[in-house]
């Protein structure tokens, strides 16, 4: 069990070191990015990526991060899903996302990422509630990890504007259950009491 665990946290280890490589290459280039994702959702207090890295970026800027990462001796490939591309750091995934599930314009959304310190290295990262829009938005019949969006959204619960998530994916019945799940398990507790209190003009 322990052997499994070393396991685990070494690879979280080597993708924090990616993360950070990463981020560098896109700020050397001087090219807009945020990062996003679990990575994202890493540096807002859950737990460490185990998997792959993820980065917004503008569309318009797509070849040019193509070419920065490969002078820098990573493997890039452009996938034929058509809205990221992906580098590789040795064997570690780093997505390059230029289309993000429920979010039509990147602009804005790199335009509200917020800088902090990832293992002390300062760089933007998307907000909790965009995160949180993007997890719910890509739900479908073939993908639905309410499982693994679980365990990134509890731990940001409290930095999520969860009305504008409410109205951002109103029209999937899976983020619909998925918020439903969030209430049942008393993880939304305190924001649907702010929200009956705002509704009922600020009364206790």
């Amino acid at each position: 069990m322990s052997g499994t665990a070393n396991v685990t946290q070494d690879a979280a280890l080597k993708l924090i070191d990616t993360l950070k490589k990463a981020a560098a290459v896109l700020r050397d280039e001087g090219l807009p990015f945020a990062l996003a994702g679990g990575a994202a959702a890493y540096a807002r207090g859950a737990a460490p990526p185990t998997h792959d890295v993820d980065f917004v970026i503008r569309e318009a800027d797509a070849d040019a991060v193509a070419r920065a990462f490969e002078a820098r001796g990573m493997r890039v490939e452009i996938p034929p899903e058509g809205w990221l591309i992906k580098a590789y750091d040795e064997d570690r995934m780093i997505d390059l996302i230029f289309r993000l599930s429920g979010h039509l314009d990147m602009q804005s959304v790199l335009d509200r990422a917020e800088e902090m310190n990832v293992e002390a290295v300062p760089m933007p990262v998307v907000t909790a509630t965009d995160l949180a829009v993007a997890w719910l938005a890509s739900f479908s019949e073939h993908h639905a990890d309410f499982a693994g969006t679980l365990g990134c959204v509890r731990p940001l619960r409290e930095q999520v504007d969860w009305n504008r998530v409410r109205a951002e994916t109103a029209g999937s019945a899976f983020a619909t259950a998925f918020l439903v799940l969030l209430r049942e398990l008393r993880i939304l507790a305190k924001e649907e009491e702010d929200e009956g209190r705002r509704l009922r003009g600020g009364s206790d």
